[in-house]
């Protein structure tokens, strides 16, 4: 299982890192459109929609919505308007994380079909914006393969320290795989990651702290931590195991982009933060 989920993420990369080298803006955004749709055909399985039409539907909606959103924020580049979005999104994350803290109590809030259903096209919606934000910045492709590397960093760091050493059930009504120690592993991935880059960063870059960087970097991968267990939580509800089959060795397209959709947001809005702060203007 091990070999088949690195060669699948191999490929993945590849054609993650192709595609942000050569292809521009809107196409990108189309291509990125298709995956969080792939996504939206998974949720709809969570939301409770069982009939194929049905769940059909429910993932043409997602496109309708990202193009509207292209057409409010990004026609005339104005990158700005995007703030008040990515901002709402890193709000829903931190309700999130009060649900799936409270687990199993509190269910009743989200277990009608609709609210999933709204659920799902938020996380989707913010996940694309987030992506799409982060590329009309200055080395915004360099930004969303730093994110991509980070979220990456903290799930192998906590797969491994969590089966060498985990014995503390992080989460255990949620998914009871994750460990304590295997959160603090993942964490000092990516504490080690962001070290890295600071100390490969170009000197124009420098005037950013490492301590503001480390701090980036727990922000992103708590983040990620989060947006696992938020998917893993409607799937426990909806009594699923995955979210799909369609990658060989990691399961469903949700189970493979789920920590980024909650990341996506956080990271973004510290860019926003980076970029737009007094002190860079």
């Amino acid at each position: 299982m091990l070999r088949q989920r690195f060669i699948t993420a191999v490929i993945l990369a590849a054609l993650f890192l192709s595609g942000v080298a050569l292809l521009p803006l809107h196409w990108l955004a189309l291509c990125f459109a298709l995956v969080a749709t792939a996504g939206a055909w998974e949720w709809s399985a969570l939301a409770g929609w069982n009939h194929r039409v049905a769940r059909i539907m429910y993932a043409l909606v997602l496109p309708l919505l990202l193009a509207g959103l292209w057409l409010l924020l990004y026609v005339d580049r104005d990158v700005e308007r995007t703030q008040p979005w990515l901002g709402a999104s890193c709000l829903f994350w931190s309700v999130a994380m009060l649900l799936v803290r409270n687990y199993p109590a509190g269910t009743w809030v989200w277990r009608p079909a609709w609210i999933r259903s709204l659920m799902g096209w938020w996380i989707l919606c913010g996940a694309w914006l987030s992506v799409i934000f982060l590329l009309t910045l200055p080395n915004g492709g360099l930004l969303l393969v730093l994110l991509v590397v980070a979220v990456a960093a903290a799930d192998v760091g906590a797969y491994f320290s969590g089966r060498r050493w985990g014995r503390h059930k992080l989460a255990p009504d949620v998914s009871p795989g994750k460990t304590w120690e295997g959160l603090w592993g993942g964490l000092a991935a990516v504490m080690v990651v962001t070290a890295v880059v600071w100390a490969s960063m170009p000197k124009s870059y420098l005037h950013i702290r490492v301590e503001t960087l480390l701090l980036m970097g727990l922000a992103v991968a708590g983040a990620s931590v989060l947006g696992d267990l938020t998917v893993s939580m409607v799937k426990r509800a909806s009594g699923l195991k995955d979210t799909g089959s369609i990658l060989p060795g990691h399961g469903g397209l949700l189970d493979r982009i789920d920590s980024l959709a909650a990341a996506g947001p956080v990271f973004s809005w510290v860019m926003i933060l980076v970029y737009y702060s007094p002190a860079n203007k």
